[in-house]
């Protein structure tokens, strides 16, 4: 099932980052190796789908992160 949220924030050194889903509850981790387009580097707020994944411990992860068209300049076309 797919989920959508915003990227939370995003470390390129490490290759790991964590994204908040919009239906609400807390910031799931992800890692480069979960984004389907890697040379992209996720920004801050940009719209992300993705699907979850139990991890070690029981504690969920974000896998599958692809960016949502036309989710990245959104910000730039509200100057005036």
């Amino acid at each position: 099932m797919t989920h959508y949220g915003k990227i939370h924030s995003y470390d390129a050194t490490k290759g790991a980052g964590m994204i908040t889903p919009e239906k609400g509850g807390d910031a799931l981790p992800f890692a480069k190796a979960d984004l389907q387009q890697q040379a992209e580097v996720p920004k801050a707020d940009q719209r992300y789908g993705y699907e979850t994944k139990q991890g070690e411990g029981g504690k969920s992860h974000a896998i599958n992160l692809q960016m949502e068209q036309g989710a990245s300049d959104s910000s730039s076309k509200q100057q005036s």
